[in-house]
């Protein structure tokens, strides 16, 4: 670890709040369509459009907006109303204003690692929604640098490390989903935190690598000064 000269913080469910968001919005389209099908059923239908669109539309809140009117086409055999429809639209608008809620000791953390570490956020998803919740949160002063990845997998990571012109161990990536923000950079060789959150959507669920010696599973973001006997 004394090697480390950057920390990436993953930003959904790392530095704010952000699934709990989804799931309202997967709430209020259960509650939509229940006149046509259970909400059990629904959501085990939109799960499967959405990993199917994923390969096309990537990740984020607009893909997701259009796999929940998909879904709710398919379900309904096409008797789904333009109102519905019109309704669902502005469930996802609703969701891209929400505001960035922090996570607590976010900008304690941030604020006693800056200028020890170079800090930088590694998030994925639409570039306009996390460029705006990252300009909306507060926070964007504390990083020198902000990537926005399609996917996060060990190609990515590698492209990474070398636009930082820096080795694996002088990385240490801290998040919340071990499929996404642990795993690859722990195959590079890099150094990771691993910060569960309350809730974690299916798809980014994987097992807890817990033998690696450069791994580590803390409870808060605020332990990370410790862990690094700051």
């Amino acid at each position: 670890m004394k090697d480390i000269k950057v920390i990436g913080f993953d930003a959904d469910d790392t530095l704010w709040v952000n699934e709990t968001y989804f799931q309202e919005t997967e709430q209020e389209f259960c509650k939509l369509l229940s006149p046509y099908i259970d909400a059990q059923t629904l959501s085990a239908a939109l799960f499967r459009t959405e990993i199917q669109n994923m390969p096309l539309y990537g990740y984020g809140i607009k893909p997701y907006i259009l796999s929940i009117i998909e879904t709710a086409i398919k379900v309904t055999d096409g008797k789904v109303s333009p109102a519905v429809l019109q309704k669902i639209i502005s469930l996802g608008k609703e969701q891209l204003r929400k505001p960035v809620v922090l996570l607590p000791g976010v900008e304690e953390t941030l604020s006693a690692l800056q200028g020890k570490y170079k800090l930088i956020v590694v998030t994925k998803g639409d570039i306009l929604d996390q460029e705006q919740k990252l300009i909306r949160s507060g926070i964007e002063h504390y990083f020198h640098h902000v990537e926005i990845m399609s996917n996060k997998t060990e190609k990515e990571y590698q492209k990474l490390l070398h636009h930082l012109d820096i080795k694996a161990s002088q990385f240490l990536m801290i998040g919340n989903s071990v499929k996404s923000d642990i795993l690859p950079p722990l195959t590079l060789g890099c150094y990771t935190l691993y910060i569960p959150f309350k809730t974690t959507w299916a798809h980014e669920k994987e097992k807890v690598p817990n033998t690696h010696p450069q791994f580590k599973e803390i409870k808060s973001l605020q332990q990370v000064l410790s862990f690094l006997s700051l």
